[in-house]
């Protein structure tokens, strides 16, 4: 897929226009988590929305708006598909129901694709800056409910005072990401669940 720039889309669409680009946005999300930024091309995106060259390049000027419109769809989908868990993270029971989700979850994929926001950032954050600022707003949203979650347990007096939210947040998301990676790799939900279950169990060792 080129980068070539062209018209850049209209601010305000019809519901057709809505309906074409937000198709457009589903095709390349599908094809990127299957086979990676750099192996879909813009044939391969216009073929699976059946949409022409013209139309596309009508709601996205280049590929680079393209790809920061699959992470918006791809950072939507993959806070949608935790909940209603990862809203209401504040006891050590919603801890392991979500932890449960995320393991399903990569069971019904066959431990297949890894992260869907990971996976992006694997490859174009170091070369494209607005893309990485995405990337970063993104894993900030799935941040937030984490710590969040585990602000409200130590307010409650289920963590003791030292319990640092922010750190545990970013640790609970760090080891996350390494276990979907393992998972990946390896074909085999084991790195995820021993990634999750060490995290709790170190976020366990806060408790009152």
């Amino acid at each position: 897929m080129t980068t070539t720039t062209r018209t850049s889309a209209p601010r305000r669409l019809t519901a057709k226009g809505e309906a074409t680009r937000a198709r457009i946005v589903e095709a390349a999300s599908g094809l990127v988590f299957a086979h990676g930024v750099t192996r879909t091309g813009v044939e391969d995106v216009q073929r699976e929305a059946g949409v022409s060259a013209s139309q596309l390049y009508h709601y996205f000027g280049d590929k680079q708006t393209l790809m920061r419109a699959v992470i918006a769809h791809q950072t939507e989908a993959v806070l949608a598909a935790q909940q209603p868990e990862l809203d209401a993270l504040d006891t050590f029971e919603a801890l392991g129901r979500w932890r449960d989700r995320l393991v399903t979850l990569q069971r019904s994929r066959h431990c297949a694709g890894g992260c869907p926001i990971g996976s992006i950032a694997a490859e174009i954050a170091d070369d494209d800056p607005e893309a990485r600022a995405d990337l970063v707003a993104g894993f900030e949203q799935w941040e937030a409910p984490l710590r969040s979650g585990l602000a409200t347990m130590r307010d409650r007096g289920v963590l003791r005072d030292d319990a640092d939210p922010d750190r545990l947040a970013l640790a609970l998301l760090a080891a996350l990401q390494g276990g979907l990676l393992l998972t990946q790799t390896r074909r085999t939900t084991l790195p995820l669940e021993t990634a999750l279950d060490a995290m709790i169990e170190l976020i366990g060792s806060y408790a009152v």
